[in-house]
This record gives structure tokens, C-alpha cells and sequence, in this order.
């Protein structure tokens, strides 16, 4: 570049890193956060889904148990966007009321997986020693399960029901926050201001509130975000296979399991609860994902996606 080209450009580098400078720090995350465009994407459709489930009544056409059965097995009409079932229930207004459950069920699960995973990680990592260890073997020993087949057998014992669900779910996502958590306590107390604050007399519990948890929260938001779509494929899985969300209740995993059965004389039946449940978890995953770019210096510069 010639001396008349940096002589242009070194001014506009200049006045930008001076902008950048007295950015306010949310400014700057919520930039970033959007600079992603798939961003956007996961927040229009989590934005619909979150508003069926809020005005389901006010959206919904018919009654979601509603049967009738003159118009079993009706393919997408204007009366019915996306057909009847086996027993002459509407679809959409399944599909509809669906979403409730299943952001209850993925909201609960997670806040359960949370709660109790940063408990044990941060306990973990700040006590170290025996503590540590004694912590640690428990998760990797419920981790050497697969984390389905762990929830079908916890919510087979429990029985069959919504809160089962929940709980099973928090239960087997909970060792996975633990880890993280514990990996970032482990890199946060050997930081000065720890220190510090020993030497000021401060208790192990005020220092893992008050120093620790806010230094290690953004890596387990982007992960609850994630989390959140797993959680929702779980309970769609459970449903399924009959251990979930029980009839007549409407719930995408149990719609999809009704679906299966007439997958050649009436497809729509399950291709309707099937692309709700992806399009949810999609839309979660490009959230946890702008997250993570957002929240993440060493990827805050680089390509957008």
C-alpha cells in the first residue's frame, strides 16, 4: 500500500478502535450476537414457537383433543392446514398446544440440569482433594451410560408422566454442566482476585457465589442453550416411546409415534410433528452457537456464519 493509502486508512482504523473503546460491553456482545446471520433465523422461529406456546388458545383452530371421526385421516385441507390424525384431531392445533410441553418440559429439565451440575462443578473444582474426586467418579459413572437410555430407564421406574420426564432429563444432562463448570472453577481459583479474597477473610461459600459463579456463567449459558435443544429431542424420544407425555396430551414425540403407524396412507400425520420438533432444536442450536461466538473473543473475529 502506497503512503497516500495509509495516510487514508490509518485515520479510519484509528477513529474505529477509539469507537470500539467506549462501546458499552452489552453493545459490543449484542454486535457481535448478531453479526451472526443464522442468529437471526434461530431467533424468528424460536420467537414462533415461544408464542404458540403462550397463545395456544388464541392461535389454535380447534380444540386439540377434539375428535372427530368423520374426518379421520384427512390430508391438509383448508379446514385442516395439516390434516387430522387417527381420530380426527387437527394437526396444527396439535402441533400448537405440543409446543408447550415441550418447551416446559426442555425449560424445567434443563433449569434442573443447571442448577444441580453447577453445584456439584463449582463444589468440585474450588475443594478439590478427596471432594473432587469423590464428585467426579459419580459423574463419569452416570455418564458411561448413554444419556437416553439412562432417562427411559429412570422414567420407566418413576412411571410414566410429565414430571418424570423433567426430572429424568435434568437428571442425565446434569453430569455434563458439572464437568464444564468444574473445568472453569478449576482455571478461575488460581486467579489473583481469588486470592485476594481469601487473605480478606472470605468463606469458601462467598467466594464460589460471589467470584466464582459470575466468572464461569457464560460458557454454561451457551451450553443450557444447546442443552435446551437436546432436552427437546429427549422428550420427544420418551414420548415416543410411550414413557412420556401420555394421552391424550398433545406432545411431538407422542404425535410422531401415531405418525409412524400410517406413514403409508397418511404421511402427514407424522412429517407435521417431525419437522417441528427439527426446526425447535435447529433454531436453539444456531442460538447456542451465535452465543458462543459472541461470548468468545478468540471467535468474535473471525468469518460470520
Amino acid at each position: 500500500m502506497n503512503q497516500l493509502g495509509l495516510r487514508v486508512v490509518r485515520p479510519l482504523v484509528e477513529q474505529q478502535a477509539r469507537r470500539s473503546e467506549h462501546t458499552p460491553p452489552n453493545a459490543r456482545f449484542l454486535r457481535r450476537l448478531l453479526e451472526t446471520r443464522l442468529v437471526g433465523t434461530g431467533l424468528t422461529i424460536s420467537a414462533v414457537v415461544l408464542l404458540c406456546a403462550l397463545a395456544a388458545p388464541l392461535l389454535a383452530p380447534y380444540d386439540p383433543n377434539a375428535q372427530d371421526y368423520l374426518a379421520i385421516t384427512e390430508p391438509p385441507s383448508l379446514a385442516h392446514p395439516l390434516g387430522t390424525d387417527d381420530l380426527g384431531r387437527d394437526l396444527l392445533s396439535r402441533i400448537i398446544y405440543g409446543s408447550r410441553i415441550s418447551l416446559e418440559v426442555g425449560l424445567i429439565a434443563v433449569g434442573i440440569a443447571v442448577g444441580a451440575g453447577v453445584a456439584l462443578g463449582i463444589v468440585a473444582g474450588y475443594a478439590g482433594g478427596i471432594t473432587d474426586d469423590g464428585i467426579m467418579r459419580v459423574v463419569d459413572a452416570i455418564q458411561a451410560f448413554p444419556n437416553l437410555i439412562l432417562a427411559l430407564a429412570i422414567t420407566a421406574a418413576l412411571g410414566p408422566s410429565v414430571a418424570n420426564a423433567m426430572l429424568a432429563i435434568g437428571f442425565v444432562a446434569a453430569p455434563g454442566i458439572a464437568r464444564l463448570t468444574r473445568g472453569q472453577t478449576l482455571s478461575v481459583r488460581e486467579r489473583e482476585f481469588i486470592a485476594a479474597a481469601r487473605v480478606c477473610g472470605a468463606t469458601p461459600l462467598g467466594i464460589m457465589r460471589r467470584h466464582i459463579w459470575p466468572n464461569v456463567t457464560a460458557p454454561i449459558v451457551v451450553q443450557a442453550t444447546l442443552l435446551l435443544g437436546t432436552a427437546i429431542v429427549t422428550e420427544a424420544a420418551l414420548s415416543f416411546l410411550g414413557v412420556g407425555v401420555q394421552p391424550p396430551t398433545a406432545s411431538w414425540g407422542a404425535m410422531l409415534r401415531t405418525g409412524s403407524q400410517y406413514l403409508e396412507v397418511a404421511p402427514w400425520i407424522g412429517i407435521a410433528p417431525g419437522a417441528a420438533i427439527f426446526l425447535t432444536v435447529l433454531a436453539f442450536n444456531f442460538l447456542g452457537d451465535g452465543l458462543r461466538r459472541a461470548l468468545d473473543p478468540r471467535l468474535a473475529g473471525r468469518k460470520r456464519q
